[in-house]
């Protein structure tokens, strides 16, 4: 497959052996392998405090005004959203507070789904546990269909993640990248389509 779309991926975690921030960098190998137009950020390269609106009324910090201009500008996403308590976490809900919220007398950003609407996302996670984390991925659709966003139908929770990579970050199993793969084609064909 062949396509220049830009494609944004992140992981809600900022650990540093996080299974997820990996299975992140091997989904964006993936993509860029397919040609896609691959942006790969860490969430902790953004200075982003807990949402709060007294805050927000002395000024949107600069650097989520730097997530809304990163998350706008691609058409395509893949978030790979590790599972705490049965969801996902509050780095990924505190993002995308943040970054869905309007900022007053800004014609840019007086909109708070401009940055999401019409988005071709697809859902990874990984855990060690045998569910692979996908409980976090059923609270995180609704939560960006909301925000409308258009969440590609096939989903990869990768299950037993500890033994899931080797020595340098990458998949053992044919059959995890091939899952990967699947949910990174979806989302460029999609987004392709939606996009002209």
């Amino acid at each position: 497959m062949s396509t220049s779309t830009p494609l944004l991926v992140f992981a809600g975690s900022t650990r540093a052996q996080s299974f997820n921030r990996k299975l992140a960098t091997q989904a964006a190998a993936l993509a860029g392998a397919a040609g896609a137009q691959v942006t790969h950020i860490e969430l902790a390269d953004f200075d982003v405090p807990m949402y709060n609106a007294d805050l927000e009324a002395q000024g949107t910090p600069r650097d989520v005004v730097r997530l809304k201009e990163i998350f706008f500008a691609h058409p395509a996403w893949l978030v790979v959203s590790p599972e705490y308590n049965g969801s996902y976490t509050a780095l990924l809900k505190n993002t995308i507070d943040w970054v869905s919220s309007p900022i007053k007398g800004d014609p840019n950003w007086s909109s708070g789904t401009k940055p999401f609407a019409g988005k071709v996302v697809g859902l990874l996670s990984a855990s060690p546990g045998a569910l692979g984390g996908l409980r976090s991925l059923s609270h995180l659709a609704p939560l960006l269909m909301n925000l409308q966003c258009w969440v590609a139908p096939k989903q990869f929770a990768l299950s037993k993640a500890g033994d899931a990579f080797d020595s340098e970050g990458q998949l053992v199993a044919e059959s995890a990248r091939s899952s990967v793969q699947g949910v990174v084609d979806q989302v460029l064909n999609a987004a392709q389509r939606l996009n002209g």
